[in-house]
């Protein structure tokens, strides 16, 4: 689980061909690496990776493609957003995600707002019904509020300090994005698919 507060921005170094995937050279930026084990899993731009070699200043992880055709950003040379699992003992200062990215979105827009900018998203239809005003959303690793939601794009503020500490100050439109809804709305219709199901409607 992650909390979508990125500790650091990485670098893709570079991208190898590897059984059913490619494995990925990251360049670990400020992130510290001291407690960090084989099998450990980061963040990278929000998709959960396995760390399969590293040293104090890099790690490595292999990508399926299964995941590669619903992740963006992980191509030589991209920045990418960096958080270590959670810990019991960490605060919580985002909100909880599994690193499991349900798709990507295009950015429409990416406008001034004062020292801050407002970011709007298009999701694919099945991503937006899960997104609602004033609800969490996971974009690129980072954890954000909903400002508002129109059919399937939803907009999002960006204040000077989580553009400072994450990839988010890149974005143009056109660009795409990694997306992960809050975990509750998933559970809640789960719920109410079950609870519709056991009572005929």
């Amino acid at each position: 689980m992650f909390t979508g507060i990125v500790a650091a921005i990485g670098r893709i170094d570079r991208v190898e061909p590897a059984p059913g995937g490619v494995r990925l050279h990251i360049v670990s930026g400020g992130l510290d690496m001291a407690d960090v084990v084989l099998g450990d899993s980061i963040a990278v731009n929000g998709a959960c990776l396995t760390v399969v070699a590293f040293d104090a200043v890099h790690f490595e992880a292999e990508v399926s493609q299964a995941s590669l055709a619903v992740v963006a950003g992980f191509a030589a040379g991209a920045p990418v957003n960096l958080e270590k699992a959670l810990r019991l003992s960490d605060r919580l200062g985002g909100h909880l995600m599994s690193g499991h990215v349900d798709g990507t979105g295009s950015v429409t827009a990416f406008d001034a707002a004062g020292d801050n900018r407002r970011l709007e998203v298009e999701a694919p239809a099945a991503i937006a019904r899960y997104i609602a005003r004033k609800g969490s959303i996971t974009i690129d690793g980072v954890s954000l509020t909903v400002n508002a939601v129109n059919g399937v794009r939803f907009e999002v503020n960006l204040i000077s300090h989580t553009l400072a500490a994450t990839t988010l100050q890149h974005l143009k439109p056109g660009a795409r994005v990694n997306l992960e809804v809050d975990l509750l709305a998933r559970y809640i219709e789960r719920l109410h698919d079950a609870g519709s199901t056991e009572t005929g409607h």
